[in-house]
């Protein structure tokens, strides 16, 4: 039996809109074998009605097959999914990624994980999520030219940060939050979101985390779907004042990401629980930390 583990990912992190994104230590796994009859297990029941042919993993493998002009097997697939989805902690991407490494496997691995990472981008319009969750850490990724070639650059964020994670109980999709999104920008937007996420990736090579308040702010997206997010500005103030390095919206949203320091981190999270327990929406508060492996194949062919 095959199993394929895949981490949650936050994208965008403030200002690098569509080309940063980081992998967290939360999985998704799912388990597959070739079976005379086909099924699909999902260990959640928020996700039974996704037990069809239509299920996105399944239609991925799917699609590799043809891809890579192989027939497909029957399948018999379990998905156990931690990641919650449409919370902007790229669930969509965790079952594209997911569903390549296990055809990948299954088809006698006729593609490496570089072209596994391009078919990812492909399959998702955009890197910033598939990409770290391919191969872990903090990704700077661009797509170039009409092939939308994969540029890429992995940093290992320190091992002394955290990633104090607010969780809402109501969903956002990404459609909806790229809806709200202007069609242009002035000059002063452009360099403003430039020197942000430059800073950012600047900051986290260095260690100079003193300017993360600084360089997670953005005029891209966050303040337009700020407004689809009840109490994210309170949110944002109330961190910052109880000792987070920044904080930002994780993706298109809803759930909104506080940098810490290690040592800081159960501190903060107590103080964020605290903060937003008397809300109308229900917040949960997790501490996660960076992957540095992205997705990992267990019990593949030798």
């Amino acid at each position: 039996m095959l199993k394929i583990k895949v981490p949650a990912t936050t994208a965008n992190m403030g200002a690098g809109f569509d080309c940063l994104g980081m992998a967290l230590d939360l999985y998704n796994e799912i388990t597959v074998e070739e079976s005379e009859v086909f099924s699909i297990k999902i260990k959640q029941p928020v996700g039974k009605q996704f037990a069809t042919r239509d299920n996105l993993i399944y239609q991925v493998i799917s699609r590799f097959y043809d891809e890579v002009g192989k027939k497909m097997p029957e399948l018999a697939l379990t998905q156990d999914d931690n990641i919650p989805m449409t919370r902007g902690l790229g669930s969509s991407s965790a079952c594209i990624v997911a569903g390549l490494f296990a055809a990948n496997e299954l088809a006698g691995r006729p593609l490496c994980k570089d072209e596994l990472a391009q078919m990812a981008c492909r399959i998702e319009g955009h890197p910033d999520n598939v990409a770290p969750a391919v191969y872990g850490g903090m990704i700077i990724a661009v797509l170039e030219g009409e092939e939308h070639k994969l540029h890429h650059v992995k940093i290992a964020p320190s091992e002394e940060l955290s990633f104090v994670t607010l969780v809402p109980d109501f969903q956002l999709s990404t459609a909806k939050a790229r809806r709200i999104l202007p069609q242009e920008y002035s000059r002063a937007d452009v360099i403003f979101n430039v020197s942000r996420a430059s800073l950012f990736v600047a900051s986290m090579m260095s260690g100079n985390w003193d300017n993360l308040g600084v360089a997670v702010n953005d005029r891209v997206h966050q303040p337009y779907r700020g407004s689809l997010i009840p109490n994210m500005d309170r949110i944002f103030e109330h961190a910052l004042g109880s000792g987070a390095k920044g904080i930002f919206m994780s993706g298109a949203g809803p759930t909104l990401i506080a940098i810490s320091s290690r040592k800081d981190e159960k501190t903060l999270a107590r103080k964020m629980k605290a903060f937003v327990k008397d809300f109308n929406e229900t917040w949960e508060v997790k501490i996660l930390h960076a992957d540095l492996e992205g997705a990992q194949v267990i019990g593949g062919k030798p």
